[in-house]
């Protein structure tokens, strides 16, 4: 299932591919979080409450990136 997502990344992230997350926005139920350097690894599930207050504490400057 997770290779049928559509996957996106920060427009923040630059065009070197560094250390970027890739979020599968339009999926049912948890929100798939992977690294965008290791498409075919690991996937991690998040509650999309947990995702909406961790890109708020961002957009705050509660965590720095």
């Amino acid at each position: 299932m997770m290779k049928e997502l559509t996957w996106r990344k920060s427009s923040y992230s630059g065009a070197e591919n560094g250390a970027c997350l890739e979020v599968a926005a339009g999926a049912p139920g948890p929100l798939p979080v992977r690294d965008s350097k290791a498409v075919d690894g690991p996937v991690l599930l998040i509650s999309k409450v947990a995702w909406a207050g961790f890109t708020a504490a961002i957009k705050d400057g509660r965590i720095g990136v």
